[in-house]
């Protein structure tokens, strides 16, 4: 007993490591794009997020102002100027794209016979011996210490983006129908393939098992040109339809395991009291069932929020129609590489499911567990 209790304690301990290491695993990236959010595009292209709060070295390059512009000072020719601003601190500079950090600031580089020099707080000077010409200035190769700075222009930019309401309202015009319609219709067929008797239940049971492992994208186009026939392409219907075909398999599998662990005794009892199979579903089914009702609600409402590829394929680009994955994608451009929009972006369109998510997390875990204990 002394061995099967020390097992015991090690196994328990090995479970809770690997659950936090986990939870570590997840919350990791989170907090990391969280941060980022926060910070322009400059710093996060120069260091991690890991070292926001810390001041960061960054390396510039800048052109000085062109040699036209040099005002006479005694016998020489002189353009002043900043190369760093926000209270940066310059650390080092040179003039030569091969040798960056080549002077300390306030050092003069002489650059074919011109000196030049840069300041520890940005300021640099060039002196010329003789009246220049031309309208290209020289490159300077500053390094700067960037203090910790955080911004809300991400956000700004995200949710004062034209069009942005529009998304969000289209989002939610998706996302309810899409939620609330597959839920109807697999809560009516889990209670017919758990409770009722007919011809052919177990091999439809077996297909929606079945249509669980299916390919979405297998679907897509054949489901388009249907819909194109019927005439309910690029329309708010068709994508309801959509996904509801996409998600009932998995609402009819949760809640016919749930339905079908409901206590036997309550069922017959109702039958034998007359009441039909729809007053059974109605008055006791369903207000057992809410646990399960609710934790696909969440799967479902988290899958149509954030989805955009069956937006785009049965909704397309219209302006007046466009969801908020659409919409963050155009504001991030074609490339892609505004990773402080796309940061921002990120929480903004995450604020409605997580919304969703703690105020139905308690019916999660009981729903997920349909049927796997039955009763004596």
């Amino acid at each position: 007993m002394d061995g099967m209790a020390g097992t015991s304690s090690r196994v328990t301990w090995a479970v809770n490591l690997s659950a936090f290491i986990l939870v570590v695993l997840w919350v990791l990236p989170t907090v990391g794009l969280l941060i980022s959010s926060f910070r322009d595009r400059d710093q996060i292209s120069a260091s991690g997020w890991w070292t926001a709060l810390s001041a960061s070295e960054q390396n510039i390059q800048i052109r000085a102002a062109a040699p036209d512009e040099a005002q006479p000072e005694g016998s020489l020719w002189v353009i002043e100027g900043e190369v760093a601003e926000g209270g940066r601190e310059v650390t080092a500079f040179g003039v030569n794209s091969r040798r960056p950090v080549e002077f300390a600031p306030g050092e003069v580089a002489d650059r074919n016979g011109v000196a030049v020099t840069v300041t520890d707080t940005g300021a640099y000077r060039i002196a010329y011996p003789e009246k220049p010409e031309g309208s290209r200035g020289l490159r300077l190769f500053v390094t700067t210490v960037e203090p910790p700075r955080f911004t809300l222009e991400n956000y700004e930019t995200v949710l004062f983006s034209e069009g942005i309401g529009r998304s969000f309202l289209n989002t939610f015009t998706v996302t309810i129908p899409a939620t609330v319609i597959p839920i109807l219709i697999a809560a009516f067929a889990a209670y017919a393939l758990a409770w009722m008797e007919f011809p052919g239940r177990a091999l439809l049971i077996a297909v929606v098992v079945g249509l669980l492992v299916v390919p979405l994208q297998m679907a897509l186009i054949p489901l388009l040109k249907l819909h194109n026939s019927i005439g309910i392409g690029k329309a708010y219907f068709g994508i309801w339809m959509a996904h509801t075909g996409f998600g009932l398999p998995l609402a009819i599998y949760l809640l016919r395991n749930y339905i079908a662990g409901l206590p036997k005794e309550v069922i017959e009892s109702a039958r034998v009291d007359g009441a039909t199979d729809f007053d059974i579903f109605r008055r006791i089914v369903l207000p057992l069932s809410f646990p399960a009702l609710a934790s696909f609600a969440i799967f479902q409402f988290l899958w149509v929020w954030n989805d955009l590829l069956i937006a785009t394929v049965f909704l397309g680009n219209n302006e007046d129609q466009l969801v908020m994955t659409g919409r963050l994608r155009e504001l991030l451009g074609s490339r892609g590489g505004d990773w402080e929009i796309l940061a921002a972006s990120a929480f903004v369109s995450i604020a409605v499911p997580i919304l969703v998510f703690f105020s139905m997390q308690r019916y999660l875990v009981r729903g997920l567990l349909a049927g796997s204990v039955k009763g004596g």
